[in-house]
Parts: structure tokens; sequence; C-alpha cells
């Protein structure tokens, strides 16, 4: 395994965390550093360069280039990116395993790339977004199914108890969650998905949701598509709902998303034909699952993963076991000044034994505060 696939980075900040806390930001800590794009120049990242597409200026997969040129290239990637070991990390890993003839060297078809999504590419506080989804649908249809009643998530979900929900573990809350829409055609589901997601805003800091992604995460997706990458989602969130918004923001066709799903049954009436939602959990993919599904649903190991709770550690540490140069992140969510502070107790989605096992087992933990220049596009 190359040594900078495996460098352990401590997190850069000294600073106690408070966990679960979200803090007004000031006007200072919200100035952008001038080096950083506008918020319109961000926004070009959203749905653009997908797999299969080439980038402008970028090298084409496999092609030798001398280190002059690749210092060139390296000056405007990832500009929201702080410099840095975490940066240099990443850039010299993509140098290594795209160099042609080198040690390192990887072919661009084994060049696969996975991203969780809640807390990874987009901003899962105060709950993952797929929740306030739940909870809105529930409000507008109602449940008289005694099964779900009885389930203390789907009575916080009716009751919008947004505080009794933080207080659950993500497997409590999402898998009573899969099972409201029990009955309805995907393509409904989608369509639902769809008209929802158009209008919805984060409660807690009034941020359309469409708007919290996060800006380096897309700028770093797009660097390694430029390389030959693939890349995935594998999420604990629902592969449907993922499936609806993952090419517009984030350039990732659907059949590139892996995640959590209810089974599904063939249903053929005079009517039509369509697949529909059973009340039955197919899948939870969080923990041990994602490295399980990793296989059945994309068939390699990757070669990169990125994360940012415990429910990741499983995935990252089945790509840094293959052979070669390999390279495992987990971001820190420390910035309460621009987005949330939190780790070991959002009970939802908490990081305490990644951060506690990140020199065992050579991951690089990403400081928000410290590694990245901008969070959002504004």
């Amino acid at each position: 395994m190359g040594e900078a696939g495996r460098r352990p980075i401590q997190d850069a900040s000294s600073e106690d965390i408070p966990n679960g806390n979200a803090e007004e930001s000031t006007n200072e800590s919200r100035k952008e550093d001038p080096e950083i794009p506008t918020a319109g120049e961000g926004r070009q990242f959203h749905g653009q360069r997908r797999d299969g597409e080439d980038r402008e200026g970028q090298p084409e997969p496999g092609l030798r280039t001398d280190s002059r040129a690749e210092e060139a290239l390296m000056v405007d990637v990832l500009p929201s990116w702080r410099e840095g070991k975490i940066r240099e990390s990443i850039l010299d890993f993509v140098v290594r395993v795209t160099r042609e003839g080198g040690p390192d060297y990887v072919p661009p078809g084994e060049r696969i790339a996975v991203f969780d999504n809640d807390g990874t590419l987009w901003c899962e506080y105060p709950l993952q977004v797929q929740v306030f989804f739940v909870l809105d649908e529930l409000r507008r249809m109602g449940t008289t199914d005694p099964a779900l009643l009885e389930k203390p998530a789907v009575r916080a979900l009716l009751a919008g108890d947004v505080q009794a929900l933080a207080g659950m573990p993500k497997r409590e809350v999402f898998e009573p969650a899969f099972m409201v829409h029990a009955g309805m055609s995907v393509d409904a589901f989608k369509g639902a998905v769809g008209r929802w997601i158009e209008g919805a805003k984060n409660p807690r800091n009034g941020r359309p949701f469409t708007a919290g992604t996060y800006r380096p995460q897309r700028e770093l997706l797009g660097y390694l598509r430029g390389h030959g990458f693939k890349t995935f989602i594998v999420t604990g969130g629902g592969i449907e709902f993922v499936r609806v918004v993952s090419e517009r923001l984030y350039g990732i066709p659907p059949e590139q998303v892996v995640g959590s799903s209810t089974k599904n049954a063939f249903h053929a009436t005079a009517d039509g034909v369509d697949i529909l939602k059973l009340p039955q959990l197919g899948s939870f993919d969080d923990r041990e699952e994602k490295p399980a599904n990793i296989e059945l649903h994309i068939g390699r190991r990757p070669i990169l993963a990125f994360g940012n709770s415990d429910g990741d550690l499983a995935m990252l540490r089945y790509t840094l076991a293959g052979p070669g140069a390999r390279l495992g992140l987990l971001l820190h969510h420390d910035d309460a000044a621009r987005e949330f502070a939190y780790d070991r107790d959002f009970r939802p989605s908490p990081l305490g034994e990644g951060l506690d096992t990140t020199d065992q087992y050579g991951i690089h933990l990403v400081s928000m505060k410290n590694d990245w220049r901008a969070v959002f596009d504004d």
C-alpha cells in the first residue's frame, strides 16, 4: 500500500467541539476567501462532468505527463480546499494512480471512488434530508397502520418532534420511514421526492436542501472524474430517494447510487406495468452492509472511499485493505461557524470509533474547519 494513500492525518483542530450544537454564523466568519470562486462559479459543479465525460484541460486517463506539467495542473484544482497535508495527499494519490508506467498505476476501469452522501456530500444536521421528507409526507398523508403507529420514530415523525428523532439511532428512524410509502410505485415515489425537494429547506438554517451540498466535495468529484475515476454514492439513505437528486447535484447518474432499499415487486394491470414498493426492508446500507453492497452492486473494490461517520468505517476499511495505493478519508464536522459541529454524541450519525481509529486504519481525517476554504456556494 502506497505511503500517501495510507498516511494518517491528525485532526488539526485543538478546540473542544460542541456536540450536536449549531451556532449562528457571524458576518466575519461568512466572508469568502478572495482566492475562492464566486457563488456563481461554484454552482458550475452541479450536475456537470458526469462519469464518462472528458474534463477540458485535464490529461486523458493513462497519459504520461512530466512533473512540471503535473504541478501546473494542480495549481488550479480543488480551489475550495486549503493548502495542507489533506489536499496534498489527494493530489499525490491521483497523480500516482494515473501515471502510466508508474508503480502505483491503476487502469481507468479500476479507478472506483465511493462517497457516502448524508454528512459527506450534503448537510445532514439536525437530521438527514430524507427524514424531513418522510416527516412532511406523513403530515400530508397520515397513517392508520397499527404496525407503523407502534414505532416510536413514526409517532415522533407524525408529531414533528425533531428533537426526539435526533436522539434515536439512524436505523430506528429510517426503517419505519422506508415503510411509509409501501404500495406506491417507484415512479410515483420518485415524482413525490422531486416535487418536495424543490421547495424544502433545512429548518435549522433556512438553506434549501439542494443548496446544502458541499462545494469542496463537488470539486473533488469533478477532479476525480477528470482523471478517469468512476464515482459512486454508497449511502445509508434510501436508494430511490438519492437517485432523484444525484445526477443534478453531483453529476452521478442513478445507476451509480447504492443505498438502503425496501423490497420491490413487479406489478402488472390492464392500466400498465409498474414496480411497487413493499412494506419489507430489503437492505439497510450502513456499517458492514456497505462493503457487502459495494461487492453486490459495483463488483470492484474501490481505491478511494470518503465518509463522515462510524457507519462508513467498514467501507473505508474494505477500501484500504486492498492491494496497491489506496486513500480513505473521514470528514469531521468541526465548524460551527459555517455549518454545524458534532461527532460522538450525534446519535443518527455518530463519529466516535472513526476518530479513535484513524491511525490504526490509515484513514485521513478531514477537518471542515481547517481543510476547507469554503463549505457552501455562498
